[in-house]
């Protein structure tokens, strides 16, 4: 009983609460007194227009019944699958507040989408030791359709004779339907669609939510103290200005940061050890991408290759460009406190596995390299979707640790259908639920990058 309390505890009626109860009247009256202020500037200083004086353009609404945080591919995906299953037309406001959305210039007025897709398969190599996990996983994949083949050593150097087969024991590769695709047009057509469907943006920060409490006993006797967000304070950019957004469902995709947006709604802030202490443990994790230039190298014949020790590299373009690098171990992981480049990485950490397995790779010369944020979830490096089971409404999309462009899709469709329906529907997503880090149950994938 007590864990089925801790994955369902909220349902689909949140959703459809009505909005302002709690502040109806103290908002009319605070429209009132701004109406009084700007007539009052007005009189002082004379050509001055009320607007000019009053923008609120910038401002995101007083009211939404959806409040998405993170306008990453995620939250996007969220917000375009709310649009897509609401059962009417504009029956649903939704509002995503992103940090920075100065990347997303020009999006109005982008060209029809394409997201540049490369129909080129991945290929993992496995070391003795792995071997059998990867023959598992392709298996599995079978079972669901894939097409996807084992290579021995010999077929694989038949079939890519660029690679040195050495310490290499199997290896799959997708024949058919694998590639991949340019994320930053998914993104941007990913956001028109949402705005030519209604979602509401707002350029700002969420720095506090307000919330309501009520005690539950569980079956065994158990107080816990429920709580659910009414409002969302959004600070604007530049400014000490915020904006309170009245809602009655938060979506936190906030991706590296989520962490710290869960911690702001109270999340893990009880004892250790009890479910009020489960903190969300999602963190930034610096992660840097290479690309270098190779005449010798492999060309366009080829896949995404995955070394037996994590190292990857696949083409980039059509112009001998490769792309590729390595997560570090615990040891190595960089400072995430800003995004510099470490080069010495590539040289010694990077550039070494890639020679040995592709010997052309010997003469590449790095051109240039850039770093980002993995929203790296510490437990099992798995992603976290649904519900939380104290704070009620607030839901989860983030903690794919460099996976979420992958999962974006069917991810918001679950957590779209959770918000509306109370259960997963299409896909049956129980497994990423919160309660697990309590629980203790590690949802962990092998042979991935």
């Amino acid at each position: 009983m007590f864990r089925r309390a801790l994955q369902f505890s909220s349902g689909p009626g949140l959703l459809f609460q009505r909005l302002g109860t709690r502040r109806s009247s103290s908002i009319l009256g605070w429209d009132g007194k701004v109406s009084k202020i700007k007539k009052t500037i007005q009189s002082i200083l004379p050509g001055k227009t009320r607007d000019s004086l009053y923008n609120t353009s910038h401002l995101p609404p007083e009211h939404s019944d959806v409040v998405i945080v993170g306008g990453g591919v995620l939250g996007l995906s969220v917000a375009f699958w709310l649009k897509k299953l609401e059962k009417k037309q504009g029956a649903i406001r939704v509002l995503v507040v992103d940090r920075d959305y100065t990347e997303y210039l020009a999006v109005v007025d982008a060209p029809p989408l394409d997201l540049q897709f490369s129909p080129s398969g991945y290929l993992l190599l496995a070391s003795e030791k792995d071997a059998a996990t990867l023959e598992k996983n392709v298996r599995m994949q079978r079972q669901e359709g894939a097409k996807v083949c084992l290579m021995s050593p010999e077929q694989l150097r038949n079939k890519f004779p660029w690679i040195n087969t050495e310490g290499v024991a199997l290896a799959s590769y997708g024949m058919e339907d694998e590639g991949w695709f340019d994320p930053w047009s998914l993104l941007q057509g990913l956001r028109r669609k949402a705005q030519s469907m209604g979602v509401l943006f707002c350029q700002g920060e969420v720095t506090r939510f307000v919330t309501s409490s009520s005690r539950m006993e569980t079956s065994s006797g158990e107080q816990m103290i429920l709580k659910r967000i009414y409002e969302v304070h959004v600070k604007m950019n530049h400014s000490l200005e915020y904006q309170p957004v009245e809602c009655a469902i938060v979506i936190n995709a906030g991706g590296a940061w989520s962490g710290q947006i869960a911690e702001l709604a109270g999340i893990g802030k009880g004892p250790p050890g009890t479910l009020e202490g489960t903190k969300l443990p999602v963190e930034p994790r610096k992660r840097y991408v290479y690309l270098w230039h190779c005449p010798q190298g492999p060309g366009l014949e080829a896949p995404l290759v995955t070394n037996t020790n994590g190292v990857y590299f696949r083409r980039e373009g059509l112009g001998n460009n490769y792309l590729g690098g390595r997560n570090p171990t615990e040891e190595e992981e960089p400072d995430p406190t800003n995004l510099e480049v470490d080069y010495d990485f590539f040289q010694y950490k990077v550039w070494p596995h890639l020679a040995k397995r592709v010997p052309a790779f010997k003469t590449l010369k790095v051109r240039s390299a850039w770093a980002g944020y993995y929203d790296y979830n510490t437990f099992d490096q798995n992603g976290v979707v649904g519900p939380h089971p104290l704070v009620v409404n607030m839901y989860f999309a983030t903690g794919f640790s460099g996976h979420g462009l992958q999962h974006a899709p069917a991810v918001g469709r679950a957590v779209a259908e959770m918000v509306l329906e109370g259960h997963f529907q299409t896909i049956n997503m129980s497994p990423f639920l919160f309660s697990r880090f309590y629980l203790g149950e590690k949802f962990q994938e092998c042979n991935i990058i």
